[in-house]
C-alpha cells in the first residue's frame, strides 16, 4: 500500500492529545493512587558494598554516556565559585559546595534511568536520561526537584544569616582574610559550629525524603507522598547503615569537588547508579 503524508493539522491534534494523556497521568501521580506503602528491607553494611560494586559496573558498562550525563555538575560548581568570588560572597562559598549535595539526587535521575535499563536486559544509552520527560513520573519528579532547590535555597538563606550575626554583617574583601578569621577568632569559630550544626539538619531532612524516592518514583506507579514517607521509613529502619551511606556520598563529594569539581565526573555517575542499586535492596 502506498504511503501518503498525512494532514499536519491531525498530526498535531494527535500528538497534543497524546501530550495530553501524558500530563493527566503525571499529575494523577502527584498525589499517590494507593496509600499502600511498601515493605521496606532491613540492611546490614555489606549491602552498602554490594551496591556500590554494582554501581561501579554499571558506570563501566556505560562510562562515556554517564559521564556525558553528568558533565555539567564540574561547569555549574566552577560557575558557583567564580559566582561568589566576584561579587566577595565568601561566607556563601562552603554552604554552596556543601549544599550542591541537596539537589543531587535530583539531578542524578537520567543515572537511575541508566541502571533501571541495564536492569532490564537493555544498552542503556545517555539518551535514556532524555526519556524521563515521556513518562507519568515526570510531574512528580519535578515537583520533588523544586522542593530540594528550595531547600537548598533556604540553607543559603540561613547561613548568611548566621554569617552576619556572628562575624558580619561586613564581608571580607578577600578569601584569605575570610578564611583567617574563620580560623583565628571567636566569632569564626563560633559561625563555624553553628553553621555546621544547622547544615546538618538541613542534610539530614534532604538526604531522609530524597535517598530513595527518585528512584521509587521512576520503578513504581505511586506518588510523591508514598515515595517519600517511604524514604524516610528506610532511612528510620536502617539508621546506622543508612547514616553510613550518607556520610560516605557526602565524603566522596567533597573530595571530587577538590581538584576543579572535575573529580565529580567519575564519582556522581558511580554513586547515582549505585543509589538505583541500593533502592532495590531497601525496598521488596
Amino acid at each position: 500500500m502506498a504511503q501518503t503524508i498525512g494532514n499536519p493539522a491531525s498530526w498535531l491534534m494527535k500528538h497534543f492529545a497524546s501530550s495530553g494523556q501524558h500530563l493527566g497521568d503525571s499529575v494523577d501521580l502527584i498525589r499517590s493512587p494507593s496509600t499502600n506503602l511498601p515493605e521496606v528491607r532491613r540492611l546490614a553494611m555489606q549491602d552498602l558494598v554490594a551496591a556500590l560494586q554494582m554501581g561501579m559496573r554499571d558506570f563501566a558498562a556505560c562510562r562515556s554516556d554517564a559521564m556525558f550525563t553528568v558533565f555539567m555538575y564540574p561547569l555549574i560548581g566552577l560557575a558557583m565559585v567564580a559566582m561568589v568570588a566576584s561579587e566577595q560572597f565568601f561566607p556563601l562559598l562552603v554552604p554552596m559546595i556543601f549544599g550542591f549535595a541537596i539537589v543531587g539526587p535530583a539531578a542524578a535521575v537520567g543515572l537511575y534511568e541508566m541502571s533501571a535499563r541495564r536492569e532490564a536486559g537493555f544498552e542503556a544509552k545517555w539518551s535514556d536520561a532524555l526519556n524521563l520527560v515521556r513518562t507519568p513520573a515526570f510531574v512528580p519528579i519535578l515537583i520533588l526537584s523544586l522542593f530540594l532547590a528550595a531547600l537548598f535555597v533556604l540553607w543559603l538563606i540561613v547561613a548568611n544569616m548566621i554569617f552576619t550575626y556572628t562575624m558580619g554583617p561586613e564581608t571580607p574583601e578577600r578569601l584569605s582574610t575570610f578564611l583567617r578569621d574563620v580560623v583565628m577568632t571567636p566569632e569564626g569559630r563560633a559561625m563555624a559550629v553553628i553553621g555546621m550544626a544547622v547544615g546538618s539538619i538541613f542534610a539530614l531532612t534532604a538526604f531522609a525524603t530524597s535517598l530513595i524516592s527518585f528512584p521509587m518514583l521512576l520503578d513504581r506507579r505511586v506518588g510523591v507522598p508514598v515515595a517519600v514517607v517511604t524514604s524516610m521509613r528506610a532511612v528510620r529502619h536502617n539508621l546506622r547503615v543508612t547514616l553510613a551511606w550518607g556520610i560516605l556520598v557526602g565524603s566522596a563529594l567533597a573530595i571530587g569537588s577538590i581538584p576543579f569539581f572535575a573529580g565529580l565526573i567519575i564519582i556522581v555517575p558511580i554513586l547515582g547508579h549505585a543509589t538505583w542499586h541500593l533502592y532495590r535492596r531497601l525496598v521488596v
